[in-house]
């Protein structure tokens, strides 16, 4: 079996950089990154060098699933294959990617994911938080050309209780505006399908910092499938694939456990 979720409008709004800090509250995490999450979304741009924007209102898609969709069913050794990964051929992926679909060097718009953060939208309890904290000036270190593009999370079980969790995400762009960002979060238990959803983020700005919340409606789960996932860390898992003009420009992945510990 396999689910979707629906998604609300989202709204633009212009936010300062936080400062760096990782907090926990009902949840463990390791490993820090920009791996994804799921549904609908709140969104804001700023220019660095300019004043804070009005609020600006942006529709996010639908998300679904392949099946939903009617998209052809494809593999990821025919999706390496491809000169150009479009949003139809994530779509029609059936499992978990083993590798990444594309190279830090396809970043040509230098997106940057600098914050993260996850709240329950019922209490709104912040449940993780992460910022990137800055690279030291004058300072060289060894180059890890994944690194920032897995994140692993550790919640309890009664994560998968929540309904409504809102995912907060900073990033930054280069001096090249962004025409149709899109993101395509897949979300896998096993090698079965759990949710699929599509965001679209809009224009971006040149050389701006923006923010967006994705308000994630969670579908139900079954007490069998809940219990199995508890009993095995790890074993869930998501592939984030965003694009540019319908180009895959980056891939994230993320692995989870619900059993309250390592």
């Amino acid at each position: 079996m396999s689910y979707s979720c629906t998604s609300t409008e989202a709204v633009c709004n212009s936010q300062d950089a936080p400062n760096a800090s990782a907090r926990k509250a009902a949840t463990n995490n390791t490993n820090s990154g920009s791996g994804g999450l799921e549904s609908s979304s709140s969104s804001s741009t700023s220019s660095r060098q300019s004043q804070p924007k009005p609020l600006v209102a942006m529709k996010v898609k639908k998300g679904c699933n392949s099946t939903d969709a009617g998209v052809a069913v494809t593999s990821e050794d025919e999706l390496l294959r491809n000169p150009v990964i479009s949003p139809e051929d994530v779509l029609g992926l059936q499992k978990i990617t083993e590798n990444y679909l594309c190279s830090p060097e396809e970043n040509v718009h230098m997106i940057d994911f600098t914050r993260f953060k996850i709240r329950d939208m019922e209490t709104g309890t912040v449940l993780f938080e992460i910022t990137k904290p800055p690279a030291p000036a004058g300072e060289k270190k060894d180059f890890d050309p994944n690194g920032g593009r897995f994140v692993r999370y550790q919640f309890t079980p009664a994560f998968l209780q929540l309904r409504q969790v809102g995912a907060t995400v900073e990033f930054t762009v280069g001096d090249m505006p962004i025409n149709n960002f899109r993101m395509i979060e897949r979300h896998y238990f096993r090698e079965q399908l759990l949710k699929s959803f599509d965001f679209e983020f809009g224009f971006c700005m040149p050389s701006s910092k923006n923010t967006c919340e994705h308000i994630y409606e969670f579908p139900p789960l079954s007490e069998d499938i809940m219990r199995e996932m508890i009993l095995h860390p790890y074993k869930t898992q998501s592939d984030s694939f965003y694009f540019v003009d319908n180009k895959l420009v980056m891939h994230n992945k993320a692995d989870y456990s619900y059993s309250g510990s390592p």
